[in-house]
């Protein structure tokens, strides 16, 4: 029986960014909840926390997204 997890390799070409570290790293090093990726290259790993921020504007503007109930209106 294996006392320590297996812990999964990194791939050569697979780009991740680690929040924990704030940093680039190719092929996970740092667990999953850690990090963002996989990225197709080193600089859009780098630009992942630029991506993200964008990427939430675009969601809170959008307008099919409702964060408040429905009104009475329009039912």
């Amino acid at each position: 029986m294996a006392l320590f997890k297996k812990r999964a390799a990194g791939k050569a070409g697979e780009w991740y960014y680690c929040l924990e570290h704030k940093k680039v790293e190719e092929g996970p090093e740092c667990p999953a909840k850690d990090r963002f990726g996989p990225y197709a290259s080193r600089k859009e790993a780098e630009h992942a926390m630029e991506t993200a921020r964008e990427r939430n504007l675009e969601w809170e503007n959008d307008p099919k997204w409702h964060d408040a109930p429905a009104s009475s209106e329009d039912s």
